[in-house]
């Protein structure tokens, strides 16, 4: 699972990476706002963890402007004790959950288990895309005439980008969550997956396209 935490908090953020990492989350630290926005945009991650009180751009602001632009990555808000309005507004902007500080590390890698917990059991079973489906039971990609029974790899890979819709993930992401950590496989391999998807979707008549950014990666949009 890989982790975005913004704390500008030095210590504390080098304390907290160093738990995270123990119980093996790949994280990525960053010490301001403006910072966080940029990884966010450019990443996948499968959590974000916020403090609020952030330099260059609050906690709050980040959280407001990813929900804004169609970010679904759960996102763990770190509070001050006493700052409940803040709790508050953080909850009506989006956020998963919210953790005052001070925090014992136990309870933060609790909150982290379970917002992950939650974004798996709300994955409905059909995922949608312009005119297209992906039904998660039976790995079938169907378009408004015909259908195809995914093979594996191609089902986790277009998954992948059906949750992640109008977000870019980089090759060597697509390559960890598809293949895993210890794959041997090479980056090559992922672009010959992404051209078998393209020739689905053409197949398929679909309004929808893996769209490739020039050192940023891939992400599948509507297009027309």
């Amino acid at each position: 699972m890989k982790l975005l935490f913004a704390e500008d908090e030095v210590e504390m953020s080098e304390a907290v990476v160093d738990i995270l990492t123990f119980h093996k989350y790949v994280v990525d630290a960053v010490y301001d706002g403006e910072e966080a926005l940029a990884y966010a945009r450019a990443e996948h991650y499968d959590g974000i963890i916020l403090d609020i009180m952030m330099p260059k751009m609050s906690g709050l602001k980040v959280l407001e402007t990813l929900r804004h632009e169609g970010c679904r990555t759960p996102i763990l808000l770190l509070t001050a004790k006493a700052e409940v309005e803040d709790r508050i507004q953080g909850l009506d902007l989006g956020a998963d959950d919210y953790l005052p500080k001070p925090f014992a590390m136990g309870e933060l890698l609790a909150r982290i288990r379970a917002m992950l917990r939650r974004r798996e059991e709300f994955t409905p079973d059909i995922l949608t895309c312009g005119n297209i489906s992906l039904n998660l039971k039976n790995y079938e990609l169907s378009g408004e005439s015909q259908s195809f029974v995914l093979p594996k790899l191609e089902y986790q890979l277009m998954e992948l980008f059906m949750l992640n819709q109008g977000i870019y993930l980089s090759t060597e992401d697509l390559l960890v969550k598809v293949w895993g950590y210890e794959t041997e496989a090479e980056l090559g391999t992922v672009w010959v997956y992404i051209s078998y998807l393209r020739k689905r979707l053409a197949a398929l008549d679909a309004n929808v396209q893996i769209k490739a950014k020039r050192n940023i990666g891939y992400t599948l949009e509507v297009v027309g």
